[in-house]
Protein backbone atom coordinates (compact mmCIF):
# COMPACT_ATOMS: atom_id res chain seq x y z
CA UNK A 1 0.00 0.00 0.00
CA UNK A 2 1.33 3.35 -0.60
CA UNK A 3 0.94 6.28 1.48
CA UNK A 4 0.94 10.12 0.24
CA UNK A 5 2.71 12.79 2.24
CA UNK A 6 -0.87 13.55 3.86
CA UNK A 7 -0.27 9.75 5.14
CA UNK A 8 2.86 10.31 6.86
CA UNK A 9 1.95 13.47 8.12
CA UNK A 10 -1.16 11.98 9.87
CA UNK A 11 1.18 9.11 10.79
CA UNK A 12 3.84 11.15 12.48
CA UNK A 13 1.31 13.33 14.34
CA UNK A 14 -0.01 11.08 15.80
CA UNK A 15 3.70 9.94 16.85
CA UNK A 16 4.55 13.73 18.34
CA UNK A 17 0.90 13.26 20.35
CA UNK A 18 1.61 10.16 21.82
CA UNK A 19 4.93 11.29 22.75
CA UNK A 20 4.07 14.90 23.63
CA UNK A 21 1.26 13.15 26.08
CA UNK A 22 4.37 11.35 28.00
CA UNK A 23 6.42 14.15 28.32
CA UNK A 24 3.14 16.06 29.88
CA UNK A 25 2.83 13.38 33.08
CA UNK A 26 6.61 12.65 33.69
CA UNK A 27 7.06 14.39 36.00
CA UNK A 28 4.70 14.19 38.71
CA UNK A 29 4.28 9.61 37.75
CA UNK A 30 8.08 9.94 38.58
CA UNK A 31 7.21 11.35 42.55
CA UNK A 32 6.84 7.85 43.64
CA UNK A 33 5.93 4.11 42.99
CA UNK A 34 2.31 4.66 43.52
CA UNK A 35 2.10 7.56 40.88
CA UNK A 36 4.28 5.51 38.63
CA UNK A 37 1.64 2.44 38.87
CA UNK A 38 -1.44 3.97 39.90
CA UNK A 39 -1.41 7.48 38.73
CA UNK A 40 -1.74 8.11 43.06
CA UNK A 41 -5.50 6.67 43.10
CA UNK A 42 -7.06 9.54 41.68
CA UNK A 43 -8.70 8.14 38.31
CA UNK A 44 -11.91 8.54 36.92
CA UNK A 45 -14.45 5.70 35.78
CA UNK A 46 -14.63 7.15 32.71
CA UNK A 47 -10.97 6.92 31.74
CA UNK A 48 -10.26 4.23 33.49
CA UNK A 49 -12.67 2.63 31.36
CA UNK A 50 -12.05 3.59 27.90
CA UNK A 51 -8.05 2.58 29.01
CA UNK A 52 -9.82 -0.51 29.90
CA UNK A 53 -11.40 -0.85 26.34
CA UNK A 54 -8.01 0.55 24.60
CA UNK A 55 -5.78 -2.27 26.03
CA UNK A 56 -7.84 -4.98 24.75
CA UNK A 57 -8.30 -3.22 21.83
CA UNK A 58 -4.93 -4.34 20.58
CA UNK A 59 -3.77 -4.58 16.81
CA UNK A 60 -4.08 -8.46 17.18
CA UNK A 61 -7.98 -8.04 18.04
CA UNK A 62 -9.60 -7.25 14.37
CA UNK A 63 -6.72 -10.38 13.09
CA UNK A 64 -8.19 -12.49 15.64
CA UNK A 65 -11.89 -11.79 14.86
CA UNK A 66 -11.51 -11.95 11.06
CA UNK A 67 -9.87 -15.18 11.16
CA UNK A 68 -12.59 -16.52 13.98
CA UNK A 69 -15.29 -14.93 11.47
CA UNK A 70 -13.89 -16.41 8.10
CA UNK A 71 -13.39 -19.89 10.24
CA UNK A 72 -16.43 -20.49 11.80
CA UNK A 73 -18.52 -17.22 11.14
CA UNK A 74 -19.87 -14.78 13.06
CA UNK A 75 -20.91 -17.42 15.76
CA UNK A 76 -16.60 -18.22 16.30
CA UNK A 77 -16.69 -14.87 18.75
CA UNK A 78 -18.35 -16.73 21.08
CA UNK A 79 -14.78 -18.03 21.94
CA UNK A 80 -14.33 -14.76 23.75
CA UNK A 81 -17.84 -13.50 23.49
CA UNK A 82 -18.56 -15.96 26.51
CA UNK A 83 -16.27 -13.71 28.75
CA UNK A 84 -18.70 -11.69 29.31
CA UNK A 85 -19.88 -13.54 32.61
CA UNK A 86 -16.42 -13.40 33.86
CA UNK A 87 -16.38 -9.07 33.06
CA UNK A 88 -19.88 -9.23 35.12
CA UNK A 89 -18.60 -10.64 37.85
CA UNK A 90 -15.92 -8.14 38.08
CA UNK A 91 -18.34 -5.72 38.00
CA UNK A 92 -20.67 -6.38 40.38
CA UNK A 93 -18.91 -8.44 42.72
CA UNK A 94 -14.95 -7.98 42.74
CA UNK A 95 -14.33 -4.38 42.05
CA UNK A 96 -15.56 -3.02 44.98
CA UNK A 97 -13.07 -5.90 46.83
CA UNK A 98 -10.27 -5.34 44.79
CA UNK A 99 -10.65 -1.12 45.28
CA UNK A 100 -11.31 -1.76 49.23
CA UNK A 101 -7.71 -3.98 49.51
CA UNK A 102 -5.51 -0.72 48.42
CA UNK A 103 -2.92 -2.96 47.43
CA UNK A 104 -0.33 -1.66 44.71
CA UNK A 105 -0.50 -4.85 42.35
CA UNK A 106 -2.74 -7.63 42.84
CA UNK A 107 -0.06 -9.51 43.45
CA UNK A 108 0.09 -7.86 46.81
CA UNK A 109 -3.15 -9.63 47.55
CA UNK A 110 -1.50 -12.88 48.02
CA UNK A 111 -0.22 -11.75 51.46
CA UNK A 112 -2.93 -10.45 52.15
CA UNK A 113 -4.90 -12.99 51.97
CA UNK A 114 -2.36 -15.97 52.69
CA UNK A 115 0.03 -16.67 55.40
CA UNK A 116 3.42 -17.68 56.04
CA UNK A 117 6.45 -18.54 53.46
CA UNK A 118 3.94 -20.20 51.04
CA UNK A 119 2.21 -16.87 50.68
CA UNK A 120 5.50 -14.86 49.76
CA UNK A 121 6.70 -17.53 47.40
CA UNK A 122 3.38 -17.44 45.40
CA UNK A 123 3.49 -13.73 45.05
CA UNK A 124 7.21 -13.67 43.44
CA UNK A 125 6.64 -16.69 41.64
CA UNK A 126 3.67 -15.47 40.27
CA UNK A 127 5.18 -12.17 39.28
CA UNK A 128 7.51 -13.62 37.22
CA UNK A 129 5.22 -16.22 36.19
CA UNK A 130 2.19 -13.84 35.16
CA UNK A 131 4.69 -10.41 34.99
CA UNK A 132 6.96 -12.16 32.44
CA UNK A 133 6.22 -15.10 31.08
CA UNK A 134 2.29 -14.47 30.30
CA UNK A 135 2.88 -11.03 29.53
CA UNK A 136 5.46 -11.74 27.09
CA UNK A 137 3.43 -14.07 25.42
CA UNK A 138 0.59 -11.78 25.12
CA UNK A 139 2.99 -8.94 23.67
CA UNK A 140 4.71 -11.92 21.23
CA UNK A 141 0.89 -11.82 19.43
CA UNK A 142 0.24 -7.86 19.36
CA UNK A 143 3.82 -7.91 18.01
CA UNK A 144 3.28 -10.45 15.80
CA UNK A 145 0.18 -8.31 14.13
CA UNK A 146 2.36 -5.34 13.89
CA UNK A 147 4.55 -7.66 11.60
CA UNK A 148 1.62 -8.86 9.80
CA UNK A 149 0.19 -5.17 8.70
CA UNK A 150 3.44 -4.03 8.49
CA UNK A 151 4.18 -6.84 5.74
CA UNK A 152 1.00 -6.52 4.16
CA UNK A 153 0.61 -2.70 4.24
CA UNK A 154 4.05 -1.48 4.29
CA UNK A 155 6.04 -3.96 2.39
CA UNK A 156 7.83 -3.92 6.02
CA UNK A 157 10.12 -6.87 7.25
CA UNK A 158 9.80 -8.33 10.51
CA UNK A 159 12.79 -6.43 12.02
CA UNK A 160 11.57 -2.81 10.65
CA UNK A 161 8.18 -3.35 11.91
CA UNK A 162 9.31 -4.77 15.06
CA UNK A 163 11.67 -1.65 15.53
CA UNK A 164 9.51 1.24 14.21
CA UNK A 165 6.64 0.26 16.31
CA UNK A 166 8.13 -0.17 19.83
CA UNK A 167 10.81 2.34 20.37
CA UNK A 168 8.40 5.02 20.51
CA UNK A 169 5.73 2.75 22.97
CA UNK A 170 8.84 1.98 25.01
CA UNK A 171 10.05 5.66 25.31
CA UNK A 172 6.65 7.05 26.19
CA UNK A 173 5.98 4.01 28.33
CA UNK A 174 8.83 4.52 30.38
CA UNK A 175 9.00 8.37 31.40
CA UNK A 176 5.06 8.70 31.46
CA UNK A 177 4.14 6.06 33.64
CA UNK A 178 1.02 4.52 34.62
CA UNK A 179 -0.76 8.74 33.93
CA UNK A 180 0.84 8.09 30.20
CA UNK A 181 -0.43 4.99 29.55
CA UNK A 182 -3.94 6.06 30.63
CA UNK A 183 -4.01 9.46 28.84
CA UNK A 184 -2.59 7.95 25.52
CA UNK A 185 -5.46 5.34 25.75
CA UNK A 186 -7.54 7.45 25.69
CA UNK A 187 -6.56 9.40 22.84
CA UNK A 188 -5.96 6.01 20.71
CA UNK A 189 -8.85 4.57 21.47
CA UNK A 190 -10.57 7.51 19.66
CA UNK A 191 -8.08 7.07 17.23
CA UNK A 192 -8.83 3.31 16.44
CA UNK A 193 -11.88 2.86 16.87
CA UNK A 194 -13.00 6.29 14.15
CA UNK A 195 -10.15 4.32 12.22
CA UNK A 196 -12.24 0.97 11.88
CA UNK A 197 -15.70 2.30 11.75
CA UNK A 198 -14.46 4.44 8.92
CA UNK A 199 -12.63 1.87 7.14
CA UNK A 200 -15.18 -0.29 7.29
CA UNK A 201 -17.87 1.79 5.35
CA UNK A 202 -15.15 2.61 2.67
CA UNK A 203 -14.41 -0.88 2.14
CA UNK A 204 -18.92 -1.59 2.05
CA UNK A 205 -18.51 0.76 -0.80
CA UNK A 206 -15.71 -0.93 -2.75
CA UNK A 207 -17.03 -1.99 -6.49
CA UNK A 208 -15.97 -5.26 -5.60
CA UNK A 209 -18.35 -5.34 -2.37
CA UNK A 210 -20.95 -3.05 -3.89
CA UNK A 211 -22.53 -2.14 -0.59
CA UNK A 212 -23.97 -3.97 2.46
CA UNK A 213 -26.81 -5.71 0.84
CA UNK A 214 -24.65 -7.24 -1.78
CA UNK A 215 -22.03 -8.02 0.69
CA UNK A 216 -24.83 -9.69 3.03
CA UNK A 217 -26.42 -11.57 0.06
CA UNK A 218 -22.98 -12.87 -1.50
CA UNK A 219 -23.26 -17.14 -0.59
CA UNK A 220 -19.27 -16.78 1.05
CA UNK A 221 -20.87 -14.01 3.70
CA UNK A 222 -24.53 -15.52 4.00
CA UNK A 223 -23.46 -18.90 5.25
CA UNK A 224 -21.43 -17.26 8.18
CA UNK A 225 -23.93 -14.73 9.42
CA UNK A 226 -25.44 -16.78 12.06
CA UNK A 227 -24.68 -15.34 15.45
CA UNK A 228 -25.21 -19.05 17.11
CA UNK A 229 -23.85 -22.09 15.88
CA UNK A 230 -25.33 -25.20 13.73
CA UNK A 231 -26.79 -27.29 16.97
CA UNK A 232 -27.41 -30.00 14.90
CA UNK A 233 -23.46 -30.40 14.51
CA UNK A 234 -21.91 -31.39 18.24
CA UNK A 235 -19.01 -30.88 16.06
CA UNK A 236 -19.52 -27.11 15.80
CA UNK A 237 -21.92 -26.37 18.44
CA UNK A 238 -19.77 -27.77 21.72
CA UNK A 239 -16.32 -25.62 20.84
CA UNK A 240 -18.07 -22.29 19.43
CA UNK A 241 -20.92 -22.37 21.80
CA UNK A 242 -21.48 -24.61 24.90
CA UNK A 243 -17.76 -25.22 25.99
CA UNK A 244 -16.90 -21.34 26.39
CA UNK A 245 -20.35 -20.56 28.30
CA UNK A 246 -20.68 -23.80 30.22
CA UNK A 247 -16.39 -24.22 31.10
CA UNK A 248 -14.18 -21.96 29.63
CA UNK A 249 -15.27 -18.41 31.19
CA UNK A 250 -14.93 -19.57 34.85
CA UNK A 251 -12.21 -21.89 34.21
CA UNK A 252 -9.44 -20.19 32.45
CA UNK A 253 -7.01 -17.46 33.12
CA UNK A 254 -6.96 -14.66 30.53
CA UNK A 255 -5.80 -11.50 30.21
CA UNK A 256 -8.54 -8.63 30.40
CA UNK A 257 -11.28 -11.72 31.55
CA UNK A 258 -9.43 -13.06 34.68
CA UNK A 259 -12.24 -14.97 36.80
CA UNK A 260 -12.09 -12.49 40.23
CA UNK A 261 -10.16 -9.79 38.14
CA UNK A 262 -6.98 -9.01 38.28
CA UNK A 263 -3.99 -8.18 35.97
CA UNK A 264 -4.26 -4.16 34.26
CA UNK A 265 -7.85 -4.74 35.41
CA UNK A 266 -7.29 -5.20 38.34
CA UNK A 267 -4.82 -2.23 38.26
CA UNK A 268 -7.38 0.05 36.96
CA UNK A 269 -10.10 -0.47 39.89
CA UNK A 270 -7.24 -0.05 42.02
CA UNK A 271 -6.40 3.28 41.02
CA UNK A 272 -9.83 4.16 40.63
CA UNK A 273 -10.78 7.32 43.05
CA UNK A 274 -13.34 4.81 45.03
CA UNK A 275 -15.19 1.81 44.66
CA UNK A 276 -18.07 3.58 42.92
CA UNK A 277 -15.88 4.80 40.23
CA UNK A 278 -14.52 1.15 39.94
CA UNK A 279 -17.36 -0.75 39.52
CA UNK A 280 -18.34 2.29 36.90
CA UNK A 281 -15.02 1.62 34.73
CA UNK A 282 -15.24 -1.82 34.66
CA UNK A 283 -19.32 -1.54 33.65
CA UNK A 284 -18.02 0.91 31.03
CA UNK A 285 -15.34 -1.35 29.72
CA UNK A 286 -17.62 -4.22 29.52
CA UNK A 287 -20.51 -2.92 27.31
CA UNK A 288 -17.99 -1.38 24.77
CA UNK A 289 -15.79 -4.43 24.47
CA UNK A 290 -18.43 -6.72 23.48
CA UNK A 291 -21.91 -4.99 22.65
CA UNK A 292 -19.85 -1.86 20.41
CA UNK A 293 -16.65 -2.66 19.03
CA UNK A 294 -16.44 -5.89 17.13
CA UNK A 295 -19.02 -5.17 14.36
CA UNK A 296 -16.54 -2.96 12.23
CA UNK A 297 -13.87 -5.91 12.06
CA UNK A 298 -16.79 -8.38 11.58
CA UNK A 299 -17.74 -6.29 8.17
CA UNK A 300 -14.32 -6.27 7.41
CA UNK A 301 -13.91 -10.05 7.63
CA UNK A 302 -17.00 -10.74 5.52
CA UNK A 303 -15.96 -8.32 3.24
CA UNK A 304 -12.28 -9.93 3.07
CA UNK A 305 -14.35 -13.71 1.51
CA UNK A 306 -15.65 -11.95 -1.07
CA UNK A 307 -12.31 -10.59 -2.35
CA UNK A 308 -10.05 -13.59 -0.78
CA UNK A 309 -12.04 -16.40 0.01
CA UNK A 310 -9.29 -18.72 0.15
CA UNK A 311 -5.46 -17.94 1.78
CA UNK A 312 -4.16 -18.58 -1.28
CA UNK A 313 -5.96 -15.57 -2.73
CA UNK A 314 -4.34 -13.45 -0.04
CA UNK A 315 -0.92 -15.30 -0.97
CA UNK A 316 -1.22 -14.46 -4.41
CA UNK A 317 -2.38 -11.47 -4.25
CA UNK A 318 0.66 -10.59 -1.91
CA UNK A 319 3.62 -11.94 -3.32
CA UNK A 320 6.40 -9.91 -1.79
CA UNK A 321 4.78 -10.89 1.81
CA UNK A 322 6.95 -13.19 4.07
CA UNK A 323 4.99 -16.88 3.80
CA UNK A 324 4.98 -17.27 7.13
CA UNK A 325 2.80 -14.99 8.20
CA UNK A 326 0.16 -15.43 5.31
CA UNK A 327 -3.03 -17.08 7.27
CA UNK A 328 -7.17 -16.29 7.50
CA UNK A 329 -5.74 -13.48 10.21
CA UNK A 330 -3.90 -11.83 7.66
CA UNK A 331 -7.18 -11.39 5.51
CA UNK A 332 -8.01 -8.15 7.84
CA UNK A 333 -4.76 -5.94 7.14
CA UNK A 334 -5.18 -6.86 3.40
CA UNK A 335 -8.51 -5.37 3.14
CA UNK A 336 -6.98 -2.31 4.54
CA UNK A 337 -4.72 -1.71 1.71
CA UNK A 338 -7.66 -0.82 -0.82
CA UNK A 339 -8.49 2.54 1.00
CA UNK A 340 -7.97 5.98 -0.12
CA UNK A 341 -5.84 8.33 1.01
CA UNK A 342 -6.29 10.50 3.77
CA UNK A 343 -7.72 7.64 5.42
CA UNK A 344 -4.74 5.08 4.98
CA UNK A 345 -2.93 7.56 7.22
CA UNK A 346 -5.27 7.43 9.83
CA UNK A 347 -6.05 4.03 9.68
CA UNK A 348 -2.14 3.37 9.46
CA UNK A 349 -1.84 5.78 12.88
CA UNK A 350 -5.23 3.84 14.37
CA UNK A 351 -3.66 0.20 13.47
CA UNK A 352 -0.64 2.09 15.38
CA UNK A 353 -2.75 2.92 18.18
CA UNK A 354 -4.10 0.29 18.38
CA UNK A 355 -0.78 -1.88 19.08
CA UNK A 356 0.66 0.89 21.49
CA UNK A 357 -2.09 0.87 24.15
CA UNK A 358 -1.62 -2.53 24.80
CA UNK A 359 1.68 -2.76 24.75
CA UNK A 360 2.20 0.47 26.73
CA UNK A 361 -0.47 -1.30 29.44
CA UNK A 362 1.39 -4.64 29.60
CA UNK A 363 5.03 -3.16 30.08
CA UNK A 364 3.58 -0.77 32.91
CA UNK A 365 1.83 -3.97 34.27
CA UNK A 366 4.33 -5.97 34.01
CA UNK A 367 7.14 -3.51 35.31
CA UNK A 368 4.80 -2.92 38.31
CA UNK A 369 5.13 -6.85 39.01
CA UNK A 370 8.97 -6.53 38.77
CA UNK A 371 9.52 -3.77 41.10
CA UNK A 372 6.65 -4.22 43.61
CA UNK A 373 6.76 -8.14 43.80
CA UNK A 374 9.92 -9.10 42.91
CA UNK A 375 12.47 -6.06 43.57
CA UNK A 376 11.06 -4.30 46.35
CA UNK A 377 9.72 -7.40 48.35
CA UNK A 378 12.70 -9.68 47.57
CA UNK A 379 15.70 -7.62 46.42
CA UNK A 380 15.70 -4.75 48.10
CA UNK A 381 13.24 -3.72 50.51
CA UNK A 382 14.67 -0.14 51.55
CA UNK A 383 14.66 0.94 47.93
CA UNK A 384 14.00 4.44 47.79
CA UNK A 385 11.19 5.77 44.91
CA UNK A 386 13.93 6.51 42.76
CA UNK A 387 15.43 3.20 42.67
CA UNK A 388 12.38 1.45 42.03
CA UNK A 389 11.33 3.68 39.15
CA UNK A 390 14.09 3.07 37.61
CA UNK A 391 13.92 -0.45 37.76
CA UNK A 392 10.55 0.06 36.35
CA UNK A 393 11.66 1.84 33.04
CA UNK A 394 14.81 -1.45 32.71
CA UNK A 395 12.58 -3.44 32.74
CA UNK A 396 9.97 -2.13 30.79
CA UNK A 397 12.69 -2.18 28.24
CA UNK A 398 13.46 -6.03 28.54
CA UNK A 399 9.89 -6.15 28.74
CA UNK A 400 9.57 -5.43 25.06
CA UNK A 401 12.71 -6.74 23.71
CA UNK A 402 11.66 -10.18 24.72
CA UNK A 403 7.85 -9.68 23.44
CA UNK A 404 9.51 -8.70 20.06
CA UNK A 405 11.82 -12.19 19.78
CA UNK A 406 9.32 -14.49 20.85
CA UNK A 407 6.44 -12.75 18.03
CA UNK A 408 9.24 -14.51 15.51
CA UNK A 409 8.01 -18.23 16.73
CA UNK A 410 4.14 -17.58 17.02
CA UNK A 411 2.43 -18.04 13.60
CA UNK A 412 -1.15 -16.76 14.02
CA UNK A 413 -3.53 -14.76 16.15
CA UNK A 414 -5.41 -17.83 16.93
CA UNK A 415 -2.60 -19.98 17.81
CA UNK A 416 -1.77 -17.30 20.47
CA UNK A 417 -5.10 -17.24 21.64
CA UNK A 418 -5.04 -20.89 22.09
CA UNK A 419 -1.62 -21.24 23.59
CA UNK A 420 -3.05 -18.64 26.62
CA UNK A 421 -6.34 -20.40 27.27
CA UNK A 422 -4.57 -23.82 27.73
CA UNK A 423 -2.01 -22.48 30.16
CA UNK A 424 -4.40 -21.28 32.53
CA UNK A 425 -7.19 -23.70 31.59
CA UNK A 426 -8.88 -25.07 35.81
CA UNK A 427 -6.93 -21.80 37.24
CA UNK A 428 -9.76 -19.76 37.25
CA UNK A 429 -12.58 -21.47 39.59
CA UNK A 430 -9.62 -20.57 42.22
CA UNK A 431 -9.43 -16.62 41.74
CA UNK A 432 -13.45 -16.69 42.08
CA UNK A 433 -13.78 -18.41 44.83
CA UNK A 434 -10.50 -17.29 47.05
CA UNK A 435 -12.51 -14.28 48.10
CA UNK A 436 -15.73 -16.69 49.27
CA UNK A 437 -13.92 -19.70 50.49
CA UNK A 438 -11.46 -19.36 53.41
CA UNK A 439 -10.07 -22.60 52.78
CA UNK A 440 -8.42 -21.98 49.62
CA UNK A 441 -4.99 -21.26 50.60
CA UNK A 442 -1.58 -20.04 48.93
CA UNK A 443 -0.93 -24.27 48.07
CA UNK A 444 -4.39 -24.01 46.21
CA UNK A 445 -2.99 -21.76 43.93
CA UNK A 446 0.31 -22.99 43.41
CA UNK A 447 -1.05 -26.84 43.29
CA UNK A 448 -3.60 -25.04 40.47
CA UNK A 449 -0.86 -22.41 38.50
CA UNK A 450 1.62 -25.62 38.29
CA UNK A 451 -0.43 -28.75 37.31
CA UNK A 452 -2.19 -26.20 34.58
CA UNK A 453 1.21 -25.93 33.16
CA UNK A 454 2.39 -29.25 33.55
CA UNK A 455 -0.59 -30.84 31.99
CA UNK A 456 -0.93 -28.05 28.74
CA UNK A 457 3.12 -28.80 28.38
CA UNK A 458 1.92 -32.70 27.84
CA UNK A 459 -0.83 -32.20 25.84
CA UNK A 460 1.83 -29.85 23.37
CA UNK A 461 4.55 -32.64 23.91
CA UNK A 462 2.37 -35.72 23.14
CA UNK A 463 -0.57 -33.98 21.00
CA UNK A 464 -3.42 -36.71 20.77
CA UNK A 465 -5.44 -37.12 18.45
CA UNK A 466 -8.58 -34.52 20.36
CA UNK A 467 -10.37 -31.65 19.50
CA UNK A 468 -9.00 -28.71 21.23
CA UNK A 469 -12.04 -28.63 23.23
CA UNK A 470 -11.74 -31.65 24.62
CA UNK A 471 -8.22 -31.03 25.71
CA UNK A 472 -9.46 -28.03 27.51
CA UNK A 473 -11.87 -29.80 29.31
CA UNK A 474 -9.60 -32.64 30.65
CA UNK A 475 -7.25 -30.01 31.55
CA UNK A 476 -9.81 -28.01 33.36
CA UNK A 477 -10.93 -31.16 35.37
CA UNK A 478 -7.40 -32.74 36.20
CA UNK A 479 -6.29 -29.01 37.46
CA UNK A 480 -9.13 -29.18 39.53
CA UNK A 481 -8.58 -32.22 41.15
CA UNK A 482 -5.39 -31.81 42.00
CA UNK A 483 -6.10 -28.26 43.29
CA UNK A 484 -8.67 -29.50 45.59
CA UNK A 485 -6.41 -32.43 46.44
CA UNK A 486 -3.63 -30.24 47.37
CA UNK A 487 -6.12 -27.65 49.61
CA UNK A 488 -7.53 -30.32 51.80
CA UNK A 489 -3.89 -31.80 52.31
CA UNK A 490 -2.42 -28.55 53.31
CA UNK A 491 -2.79 -26.52 56.64
CA UNK A 492 -5.14 -23.61 56.23
CA UNK A 493 -4.49 -19.74 56.04
CA UNK A 494 -3.62 -18.56 60.10
CA UNK A 495 -6.98 -17.67 61.53
CA UNK A 496 -5.12 -14.12 62.44
CA UNK A 497 -4.96 -13.63 58.52
CA UNK A 498 -8.61 -14.54 57.24
CA UNK A 499 -9.82 -12.45 60.59
CA UNK A 500 -7.94 -9.79 59.21
CA UNK A 501 -8.85 -9.72 55.66
CA UNK A 502 -12.22 -10.22 56.56
CA UNK A 503 -11.79 -7.05 58.00
CA UNK A 504 -10.30 -4.90 55.63
CA UNK A 505 -12.24 -6.36 52.86
CA UNK A 506 -15.73 -7.81 54.14
CA UNK A 507 -16.67 -9.83 51.30
CA UNK A 508 -19.98 -11.07 50.75
CA UNK A 509 -20.83 -14.74 51.92
CA UNK A 510 -21.58 -16.54 54.65
CA UNK A 511 -18.61 -18.50 54.61
CA UNK A 512 -16.60 -16.09 56.37
CA UNK A 513 -19.39 -16.46 59.62
CA UNK A 514 -16.58 -18.00 61.76
CA UNK A 515 -14.12 -15.11 61.53
CA UNK A 516 -16.73 -12.25 61.99
CA UNK A 517 -19.82 -13.27 64.45
CA UNK A 518 -21.84 -10.50 63.84
CA UNK A 519 -21.82 -10.65 59.97
CA UNK A 520 -25.19 -9.77 58.68
CA UNK A 521 -25.56 -9.35 54.60
CA UNK A 522 -25.52 -5.72 53.36
CA UNK A 523 -29.15 -4.29 52.12
CA UNK A 524 -28.55 -4.74 48.02
CA UNK A 525 -24.99 -6.25 48.49
CA UNK A 526 -26.10 -9.85 49.16
CA UNK A 527 -24.74 -12.91 47.16
CA UNK A 528 -28.10 -13.37 45.63
CA UNK A 529 -28.09 -10.00 44.61
CA UNK A 530 -25.09 -9.21 43.06
CA UNK A 531 -25.42 -12.92 41.37
CA UNK A 532 -28.75 -11.35 39.77
CA UNK A 533 -26.95 -8.45 38.78
CA UNK A 534 -24.21 -10.51 36.83
CA UNK A 535 -27.43 -11.72 34.83
CA UNK A 536 -28.95 -9.20 34.30
CA UNK A 537 -25.96 -7.27 32.92
CA UNK A 538 -24.95 -10.13 30.65
CA UNK A 539 -28.29 -10.41 29.24
CA UNK A 540 -28.52 -6.52 28.83
CA UNK A 541 -25.26 -6.78 26.72
CA UNK A 542 -25.69 -9.72 24.75
CA UNK A 543 -28.97 -8.55 23.76
CA UNK A 544 -27.06 -4.83 22.85
CA UNK A 545 -24.52 -6.88 20.99
CA UNK A 546 -27.09 -8.93 19.37
CA UNK A 547 -29.19 -5.67 18.54
CA UNK A 548 -26.13 -4.46 16.41
CA UNK A 549 -26.30 -7.19 14.40
CA UNK A 550 -29.84 -7.39 13.72
CA UNK A 551 -29.91 -3.47 12.65
CA UNK A 552 -26.96 -4.15 10.34
CA UNK A 553 -28.74 -7.44 8.93
CA UNK A 554 -31.91 -5.25 8.46
CA UNK A 555 -33.83 -7.15 10.69
CA UNK A 556 -36.04 -4.64 12.40
CA UNK A 557 -38.06 -7.11 14.73
CA UNK A 558 -34.82 -8.72 16.63
CA UNK A 559 -33.31 -5.19 16.72
CA UNK A 560 -36.38 -3.69 18.12
CA UNK A 561 -36.91 -6.60 20.64
CA UNK A 562 -33.54 -6.57 21.70
CA UNK A 563 -33.63 -3.02 21.88
CA UNK A 564 -36.26 -3.29 24.64
CA UNK A 565 -34.46 -6.06 26.89
CA UNK A 566 -31.06 -4.32 26.70
CA UNK A 567 -33.14 -1.56 28.26
CA UNK A 568 -35.69 -2.64 30.89
CA UNK A 569 -32.35 -4.46 32.11
CA UNK A 570 -30.32 -1.44 32.23
CA UNK A 571 -33.10 -0.04 34.35
CA UNK A 572 -33.48 -2.32 36.20
CA UNK A 573 -29.58 -2.48 37.11
CA UNK A 574 -29.53 1.15 37.59
CA UNK A 575 -31.58 1.03 40.28
CA UNK A 576 -30.25 -1.65 41.92
CA UNK A 577 -26.90 0.03 41.96
CA UNK A 578 -27.77 3.59 43.37
CA UNK A 579 -30.04 1.73 46.04
CA UNK A 580 -26.84 -0.31 46.66
CA UNK A 581 -24.28 2.60 47.26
Amino acid sequence: MLLTTTDWIIIGAYFLISLLIGLAVSRKSSDSASEFFLSGRSMPWWLLGISMVATTFSADTPNLVTDLVRRNGVAGNWAWWAFLLTGMLTVFVYARLWRRSAVLTDLEFYELRYSGKAAAFLRGFRAIYLGVFFNVIIMATVCLAAVKIGSVMLGLSPAQTLWIACTVTVVYSAIGGFAGVLWTDFFQFILAIVGAIWASVEILHLPEIGGLDNLLSHPEVASRMSLLPDFSNPDVYMPLFVVPLAVQWWSVWYPGAEPGGGGYVAQRMLSAKNEKHAVGATLLFNVAHYALRPWPWILVAFASLVLYPQVSDIAAAFPGADPSVIGHDIAYPAMLTHLSSPLRGIIMASLIAAFMSTIATHLNWGSSYVVNDVYLRFINPKANSQAQINVARLSTVVLMLLGALLSTRIQNAGEGFNILLSVGAGTGLIFILRWFWWRINAYTEIAGMASSLLIAVAFYLFKPDWPDWVILIVTVVLTTLCWLLVTWLTPPTSAEVLARFYTLIKPSGRGWRRFAPDYTARPGNSVGTQVMSVFLGCVAVYAALFGVGFLIYGNTLGYAISAAVTACCGYILLTRWRSSI
